[in-house]
């Protein structure tokens, strides 16, 4: 029985107890909090819903608690319930129910933890969207784990998710590259705003090899040649970085195209018609405080030329013509303005601005030696995701990012993420996999296979508190999936690799010596079978691989 299974029988227990005493069903919430007491001895889980209901309902919550309780008592899968303090409900599970959970993970395989209740969702993901200017810097290597590992969590629980990265290929910043590869080629000083870095003098390396005479064109010419060439080479060198990290993507959305294409000139079209763009002094406003926004927005400045947010407002509107009914946009720390902005320019646009969701994502440090990391020699000023894979590796680098909620700045100790120890959460996660691997090696060799048919025998304390948290996954995931926080994933795996080692040395799997197998290592191994199912799931989940050896 699951959190979710148990919190269901719980609000039907709580509408007969109203029932029976003539009280408001309506009071009764959909949703029925279940938690896991912190003192095991009080039992398996506990509810306050006779706290959350008594007083509206007009009956002392202790009373109505006592009811709850001897309802639930007679209730199939349910030990015992107890009343605790001003009317909590502490709960033990029958050991048929709790133990189901073995044969359901083992059933379900990698499908388990997965749900459809996001099954109506089309939902664009944008995410990393950085300036093909350079490689990819630590903050959008951190939205390359967390981008992923959400389009991961999202699909589990049956969205439709199309991951789209916004290639910045149009404005002054890509003029600045240009006039730095040139720069570079000519074996002249960096332009004072340009970029600098190993790379700008390898990529334009490779355009003077590619067009031997580039130097000899016309300025305007020799110049459009480094600009359309160097930006080809950044952005394929972006794609292979990206997906060596084990994050690729479904569309790659060119900002030209959305000036090539029309896109930008029908959108201006349309909010023109509707009155929300309006003309003054000589340029084309947004009228975007009438849908929150602080101030109107220029979308078409006074020379002519469109703004930025011309692009922002044609991209949102060719998703919405692409057929997806929620857009969410993974930005950078210095990008708030953009959440009242966006929601704005969807809600004149005629769309619901709920379908419009903007993720703002903190800052990344490195850490080596108890000290700031503070510079890349290829990229000259930043460190980038090249530089992470190469000091920890993939699987270390996206689960370092993934573990952390996107609302905190995070600290990456490099030297913790090449230690083989418990003090490393990945490690700590991928051994307790290999271990579980080893463990059925083991068992095959002595032709030992796992069997649910005596899952009753698993009375241990260590073997309830794994099984528990076995249920608890799908909840995790749903939980994950509704606020767009892939870090409970990792620290769920962290979780559940902790009760393994806690049952592991309490429990012996293997019979040892002349000891005869007998049931209850049958019923053991197929409680390590179902952990090392989980566990691999929510590996994969965030992108980390689950190795049988280490």
């Amino acid at each position: 029985m699951t959190p979710t299974d148990l919190a269901a029988l719980i609000r039907a227990a709580t509408l007969a107890v109203f029932e029976a005493h003539d009280l408001d069903g309506s009071l009764v919430p959909e949703t029925v909090v279940v938690e896991r007491p912190r003192n095991p001895e009080h039992g398996d889980y506990a509810t306050n819903i006779a706290l959350q209901l008594g007083k509206r309902a007009g009956v002392n919550p202790r009373e109505l608690a006592g009811w709850l309780v001897d309802e639930l008592r007679a209730s199939d899968g349910i030990a015992d319930a107890d009343l605790a303090g001003p009317g909590f409900v502490n709960l033990r599970l029958a050991a048929a129910a709790q133990n189901a959970t073995v044969a359901t993970v083992r059933a379900q395989g990698a499908a388990y933890g997965r749900g459809d209740e996001l099954a109506d969702s089309v939902v664009n993901l944008e995410f990393v969207s950085a300036n093909p200017t350079g490689p990819i810097h630590l903050g959008g290597t951190r939205w390359a784990a967390v981008g992923d590992a959400l389009g991961r969590v999202l699909s589990a629980r049956g969205a439709e998710v199309t991951r789209e990265y916004y290639f910045n290929d149009h404005g002054e910043q890509i003029n600045r590259f240009a006039r730095s590869l040139l720069a570079a080629a000519l074996h002249e000083p960096t332009p004072e705003d340009g970029y600098a870095g190993e790379y700008i003098d390898e990529i334009a390396a490779s355009v003077v090899a590619a067009h031997p005479d580039v130097l000899a064109l016309p300025e305007a010419e020799r110049l459009e040649t480094f600009r359309a060439q160097g930006v080809d080479l950044m952005f394929a060198h972006i794609k292979r970085t990206l997906h060596e990290f084990g994050t690729d993507f479904d569309v790659y959305t060119h900002e030209n195209s959305m000036f090539d294409r029309g896109l930008v000139e029908s959108a201006i079209a349309e909010l023109k018609a509707s009155d929300n763009l309006y003309e003054a002094d000589g340029a084309w406003w947004l009228r975007s405080t009438a849908y929150g926004d602080d101030k109107d927005r220029v979308v078409i400045k006074s020379d002519g030329n469109a703004a930025y947010i011309a692009g922002d407002i044609a991209y949102l509107k060719d998703k919405h013509d692409r057929g997806f009914n929620h857009l969410i946009y993974m930005l950078g720390a210095d990008h708030h303005g953009y959440v009242v902005r966006l929601k704005a320019a969807a809600a004149a646009l005629g769309y619901d601005a709920a379908g419009v969701e903007v993720l703002i994502g903190q800052m990344v440090n490195l850490v080596r030696d108890g000290k700031p990391v503070r510079m890349s020699k290829r990229a000259g000023t930043v460190i980038t995701l090249d530089d992470l894979v190469e000091a920890v590796g993939v699987d270390a680098a996206r689960y370092a990012l993934i573990r952390s909620s996107i609302d905190v700045n995070i600290d990456i100790d490099l030297d913790l993420l090449r230690k083989q120890s418990a003090e490393n959460p990945v490690y700590y996660v991928q051994y307790a996999h290999a271990r579980l691997s080893a463990l059925a090696r083991n068992a095959a060799e002595l032709g030992l296979e796992a069997d649910e048919a005596h899952l009753d025998l698993l009375t241990d304390p260590a073997e309830g508190e794994l099984i528990r948290t076995l249920g608890d996954f799908g909840d995790v995931v749903a939980t994950a999936a509704e606020l767009r926080e892939p870090h409970r994933i990792p620290r769920y795996l962290e979780s559940l690799a902790g009760s393994y080692h806690r049952f592991y040395s309490r429990c012996r799997v293997l019979p040892q010596g002349d000891e005869e197998p007998g049931d209850v290592h049958r019923a053991r191994l197929a409680l390590c079978a179902a952990t090392r199912q989980v566990l691999a799931n929510g590996l994969d989940l965030v992108g980390v691989s689950a190795p049988e050896r280490m």
